[in-house]
């Protein structure tokens, strides 16, 4: 929903004409701010329950222990409740005079509307009391396969190519990851197997998509199916039949970094992983100063915005597709040896459970961006660990509404309502040269 107003701007020179400013008011943040300030009022504020949520920073066994933090719901509820009303306030003001609300405002809606809802749940739990530094780090863990996802989407879109098989890239690395791991009985051999195999998955994607201009979409919905139908197989056929041999792969070790990993909340997020997460933290890294820091990354990036531009001044852009999109099966395939290797210690059909998808979102909610994508993901994550959690303590939220959260976001994300996100121009176009 939005208007088109146009003004005019100041006088020129004499004899010209006054130049006409044209501003489009897009009320779609207004009204999404309207309706969540609307719940944050009659939920959290009105229907706060009369309680004392708590809430713990750190653990037995932290080298430094924070004191737990105890809050009345019905206060905090209120709180929460005014933030959201003032930002739907301001934002109604801005875009009235042509000012979209900054990334600022909107960044602090949504955490008064979670710091809103979670004392809410907390305080109409059966025991409202519950560790953020749990909460945080299971989040953490649970975003890691969706990252690794969202980054393989930034490395092959930057590119030119949609990757829609994400989804069989993460599943064919959790099986892969799995039955060598259990032969080879060593969890590293594994996950250099969870990489080959992403990257074959990928192989199929580009020469299809890339060499014989094959739609992108439909060679990736494609291989998701057939992934799944031959992990499906091979799991009823063959690893059933003798799991001990081909499905009891040995888990990674977690490393805990000296001293660090006892630092309250942030210990068992940051230094407390295995060496799929670390290699998480590194890849984001990696990919961001890659893509917006190097010679390399302002070729790829090129390649996805001006294809033919990007030919006529050297750049091979096809071989640069075909080599981002290996480079994307590689880094999904190390987030679908997080479920074998790291999770669970076995493979089951369809394990991933669409997970592929969700980190599609994340990507667009992100805005092609590897930071952008991590905290995406992590929003994912922290939305699906909120389940396990709330409904551990009993609240009166049915867990089936925070198990549909995450998709939710996806729609939110995907419909632009969470902010305007604009794909590289090329994406998903074939670059036939001539």
């Amino acid at each position: 929903m939005s208007t088109t107003v146009t003004a005019r701007g100041e006088r020129g020179a004499p004899g010209t004409t006054p130049t006409a400013r044209t501003a489009v008011r897009s009320w779609r943040p207004v009204i999404v701010f309207a309706i969540g300030a609307l719940v944050a009022l009659v939920v959290f504020a009105f229907g706060a329950p009369d309680a004392t949520a708590t809430f713990r920073f750190s653990e037995s066994g932290d080298a430094v222990g924070l004191p737990d933090l105890a809050l009345s719901a019905v206060v905090l509820g209120w709180l929460a409740a005014v933030v959201c009303v003032a930002v739907a306030v301001l934002a109604f003001l801005g875009v009235r005079t042509g000012r979209p609300p900054n990334r600022w405002l909107t960044a602090l809606f949504w955490v008064a509307f979670l710091v809103g809802f979670l004392t809410w749940v907390v305080g109409s739990a059966r025991t409202p009391n519950v560790s953020l530094a749990g909460l945080l780090a299971g989040s953490v863990t649970l975003a890691v396969p969706l990252i690794f996802g969202s980054l393989s989407g930034v490395l092959c879109e930057r590119a030119g190519v949609v990757n829609i098989a994400i989804e069989g890239q993460l599943l064919f690395g959790a099986f892969s990851a799995a039955v060598v791991a259990s032969v080879a009985r060593n969890a590293y051999a594994g996950l250099l197997a969870a990489c080959v195999a992403g990257a074959l998955v990928a192989v199929v994607l580009a020469v299809f998509s890339i060499k014989y201009y094959v739609n992108q979409i439909i060679v990736g919905v494609v291989l998701n199916v057939l992934v799944s139908g031959l992990t499906g197989f091979l799991f009823s056929t063959v690893l059933t039949r003798d799991a001990e041999l081909f499905n009891s792969p040995p888990q990674l070790p977690y490393w805990n970094v000296p001293l660090l990993a006892d630092i309250p909340v942030l210990g068992p997020i940051l230094f407390r992983q295995t060496v799929v997460g670390y290699l998480m933290y590194a890849a984001v890294v990696a990919v961001y100063v890659g893509l917006f820091h190097t010679r390399w990354g302002l070729r790829v990036r090129a390649v996805g915005e001006h294809p033919r531009a990007a030919d006529t001044v050297g750049i091979k852009v096809n071989r640069t597709r075909f080599t981002n999109v290996l480079l994307g099966g590689v880094v999904a395939g190390l987030g679908g040896a997080f479920f074998t290797l790291v999770s669970v210690s076995q493979f089951t059909k369809d394990m991933t459970g669409g997970q592929g998808f969700i980190a599609l979102a994340a990507l667009i909610f992100g805005r092609w961006n590897p930071v952008g994508a991590f905290f995406a993901a992590l929003l994912f994550g922290f939305a699906t660990n909120l389940q396990y959690v709330l409904s551990f303590l009993g609240t009166p939220v049915p867990s089936q509404f925070l198990a549909m959260l995450p998709y939710l976001v996806t729609i939110l994300a995907v419909a632009g309502l969470v902010g305007r996100s604009q794909s590289p121009a090329a994406s998903g176009v074939p670059y036939l040269k001539g």
